[in-house]
């Protein structure tokens, strides 16, 4: 992980015969990316586009039984061993099982939606013929001249006449039409038609679609053949189902018995045709999820053919990718297990060639290592061959963080959270979901352990768990009063010549500053100076692993006119200052015989830091001195005119160097235009094969090629940026004390607040309050304290990885490696 895999650009020779298993053992091996050879070419006019219209028209084919499955609720096992991809022979077989397994599918859903359109007729007939008899019973009881004076508008002695032509029209037609329905037939009818309904208490199935559907069976009673005709366009046009319906009762008798026994004959069959399309889809899901992964590895081989060139004698397939040449023997064995497989007499061979092109990146992680390098890859992929940082994050990031986040209590909540993911990750990672909070939770697994490990030893360092500390091995303080002065007082000034042992608390925070009322200005003073300090150390590190990419990519000019005008630079002012740090700890004590170097007369670092760069002084207090050690006011005006003198250096040193090199470059070129043997020499092609290529330096990282006033504008722009950054980037670390002092009092006053409500009574209803009081602060703690406050810190942690530590040697202008693996493949897909 120190910096990416070598790459080679390399070309393949493969005969047409052997294409296919071959490219299948480069998927399987995913080590290799193809570069397409045809990008003119249209994707329609490709070599392999009519098999990879077979392999859509298999998916089409996959997907159809797969939601076939899916609908009738069969259960689709899992692939164990994904299997590889089909050899044209199981090719053909596969095409031909599909085609029949679908077209056995297809007529089994179409007898079966044909069975379900008769029983639904049957049953709405037998609704009908049910419903009616009750109409009919009604009709009997009230009279036939009652019903026909509602209906005639003629005179009483034409209502005897037009008592035997009464006819009705008997259906069922959807519940939620029925009131139009009703209307419509109002008006074509002028209120002469007299309707009856009853609404279905059980839903019908639709055959179609398998929805139910409620429904209501009608009657409607009329005058005359016009009414009829018109009656049942209106019945039409709302999609009701009419149905016979004999005027005699003992007709209507024997129909119903018709009808329910050929029910009962069709509910036997519809079983019948529904265990067989169990049985089938049952032995078809158990092959599924092996066709869909056979076909969908065929389809990438086919694209994957179609980036090939076809040589001029049209008898070799010829194809261009990158390879890690750590990855050539594997390579080199798949293109010969493809021709083994294939049989084919000719073996294909792999030639590593010389490019000017940039390589892409390709950093091997594991499941360990592959959040943190996908922390990096979200600022930007490194450039080929350049230093990565990714390797450092692993204890920089979680350790910046804990510095934030520092709290026993917290740290152990998240530890064990990320320490279930890690040890259930198997069965975690088994169970596919699309909730992109847990996926990105389960991606940074080993980062949010490390991250509540690293928060544990900031939280005994700062002697803090859950806003309380913890007296292990006894506080270095004592008091000196006793019982009578103390109760007396509210408060007292412990004096260290008194109260102190002289001997440090063993680990971390004395307990006694948890009770003492200037503990927040101790923390303060203390948080402040260790977020200055480990940001010097931090961006001095960035500077110096510039050097290493200086080295690497052959530009040891820079190490001098860049690296160590600014490590300079950076060390004589703001190393200087944590110096001044360190010798204030050391040298300042209240137990110090001189009166110079007692805690009272202890100049303020940012002060000294100030007239520092001001070159001016400040007058000391009667008995103090000015600064710490003598002379250090001559070498502070050293320190800081020597800083200014690499500010030059870092401005034209590159330039002037560069301006020099191109001149003498030049002259050189001149000089060499009369040689008759410009230096060109014949090379044997087995040294061409064999050898490998030799990467060139990152376009990246240098500027060579362009104008010397281009590259004065890139240096200007370059070293005004650092040197401003330096200050703003050393303020921008202060973010390590401003959160870590939030945190802690945040948890402190969801102590004080909630926790203590519980706390204040000693009987049971104490415990009632106790209880609830938990119960809110527990919920407070998970989600303020540990998921806020912990993605706040993760934010503030990768922006100074980000900006202050990468920016100082990481260009990031690199192209992500993308090999042609079936795995992947597979993954993004199930994804989608």
């Amino acid at each position: 992980m120190f910096r990416s895999e070598e790459m080679a650009l390399c070309q393949l020779f493969i005969q047409p015969e052997a294409a296919y298993t071959s490219v299948s053992e480069l998927g399987e091996a995913g080590t290799v990316q193809f570069r397409d050879l045809n990008p003119d070419v249209n994707a329609f006019q490709r070599k392999f586009v009519n098999e990879v219209r077979r392999c859509d028209e298999m998916e089409r084919k996959l997907r159809y039984i797969e939601a076939e499955v899916h609908k009738d609720g069969v259960h689709v096992p899992q692939v164990k061993e994904p299997p590889r991809a089909p050899n044209p022979r199981e090719i053909i077989d596969l095409e031909a099982h599909l085609e029949k397994t679908e077209n056995e599918i297809l007529e089994l859903s179409h007898n079966a939606v044909n069975l379900k359109q008769n029983y639904l007729e049957l049953t709405e007939l037998k609704h009908v013929l049910e419903k009616t008899e009750a109409f009919f019973i009604a009709q009997e009881e009230i009279g036939i001249d009652s019903l026909t004076k509602t209906l005639g508008t003629e005179e009483g002695g034409q209502q005897a006449a037009t008592r035997g032509r009464l006819g009705f029209v008997a259906g069922v037609l959807q519940r939620e039409r029925v009131p139009a329905f009703e209307r419509m037939l109002w008006r074509i009818s002028r209120g002469n038609v007299f309707l009856r309904r009853a609404e279905l208490d059980k839903p019908l199935e639709d055959p179609t679609s398998g929805n139910e559907i409620y429904k209501t069976v009608f009657v409607a009673f009329f005058q005359g053949e016009q009414l009829k005709s018109r009656i049942k366009k209106v019945c039409t046009g709302f999609h009701a189902s009419l149905y016979p319906c004999p005027p005699s009762n003992t007709e209507r008798q024997d129909m119903v018995k018709g009808v329910r026994t050929r029910l009962e004959d069709l509910n036997m069959v519809l079983n019948q045709t529904r265990d067989h399309r169990q049985r089938v889809l049952a032995s078809v899901a158990k092959e599924l999820a092996s066709w869909s992964i056979m076909v969908r590895k065929m389809k990438a081989i086919y694209h994957t053919l179609n980036l090939f060139n076809m040589d001029v004698t049209k008898k070799c397939l010829i194809g261009e990718c990158w390879v890690p040449t750590a990855d050539l023997p594997n390579v080199q064995k798949a293109l010969a297990d493809g021709s083994n497989a294939s049989g084919s007499s000719i073996p294909s061979f792999l030639n590593c060639i010389e490019t000017d092109e940039e390589p892409p990146t390709f950093n091997r992680t594991n499941r360990f290592t592959r959040g943190f390098q996908n922390l990096i890859d979200s600022y930007g992929v490194a450039s080929y061959r350049e230093c990565n940082p990714a390797l450092y994050t692993i204890i920089t990031f979680p350790f910046l963080f804990a510095v934030m986040f520092g709290d026993l209590g917290h740290g152990l909540i998240m530890a064990l959270f990320g320490a279930w993911m890690v040890i259930k990750e198997v069965s975690l990672a088994a169970k596919k979901t699309n909730n992109e909070i847990w996926n990105i939770f389960f991606a940074g697994r080993y980062i949010i352990l490390l991250m509540g490990c690293f928060s544990m030893y900031t939280g005994l360092i700062y002697n803090d768990i859950f806003s309380k500390s913890m007296n292990i091995f006894g506080s270095s303080w004592y008091v000196p009063y006793d019982n009578d002065t103390l109760e007396k007082n509210t408060a007292f000034t412990l004096d260290p010549k008194d109260s102190y042992i002289d001997k440090p608390y063993f680990i971390g925070i004395d307990p006694i500053w948890q009770t003492a009322d200037n503990k927040i200005i101790f923390l303060n003073s203390y948080k402040m100076k260790l977020s200055i300090i480990f940001g010097v150390v931090h961006m001095i590190f960035g500077v110096c692993m510039s050097v290493v990419n200086y080295n690497f990519f052959k530009r040891r000019y820079s190490i001098f006119l860049e690296f160590i005008p600014q490590v300079v630079f950076l060390c004589l002012l703001f190393l200087y200052m944590v110096f001044m740090m360190f010798y204030k700890w050391v040298a300042y004590s209240t137990m110090s015989e001189d009166q110079a170097y007692t805690q009272g007369c202890a100049p303020s670092v940012l002060i000294l830091f100030i007239n520092m760069m001001l070159f001016s002084s400040n007058e000391p207090e009667p008995g103090c001195k000015e600064f710490m050690f003598e002379n250090q006011g001559s070498i502070q005006r050293v320190f800081v005119l020597v800083a200014l003198c690499c500010i030059p250096i870092m401005l034209f040193g590159k330039p002037l160097y560069m301006l020099s090199a191109s001149k003498k470059k030049h002259s050189k070129t001149e000089s060499s235009n009369g040689s008759v043997n410009p230096g060109i020499e014949m090379q044997e092609q087995t040294d061409i094969i064999n050898s490998q290529p030799q990467p060139k330096a990152s376009a990246s990282h240098d500027h060579e090629d362009e104008p010397f006033s281009e590259i004065m504008i890139h240096q200007a722009i370059h070293t005004i940026e650092y040197v401003l950054s330096t200050i703003s980037h050393t303020a921008s670390y202060l973010r390590l004390w401003a959160l870590s002092l939030a945190h802690a009092e945040l948890s402190e006053v969801l102590w004080n607040m909630v926790l203590t409500f519980g706390l204040k009574d000693a009987n049971y209803i104490g415990a009632i309050k106790l209880y609830v009081a938990f119960c809110f602060w527990a919920l407070f703690t998970l989600a303020i304290l540990v998921m806020m406050e912990g993605l706040s810190a993760f934010l503030h942690t990768l922006r100074l990885h980000w900006v202050e530590f990468m920016s100082k040697f990481y260009a990031g202008l690199g192209y992500i490696f993308q090999p042609f693996c079936f795995k992947t493949i597979l993954e993004q897909e199930d994804e989608e």
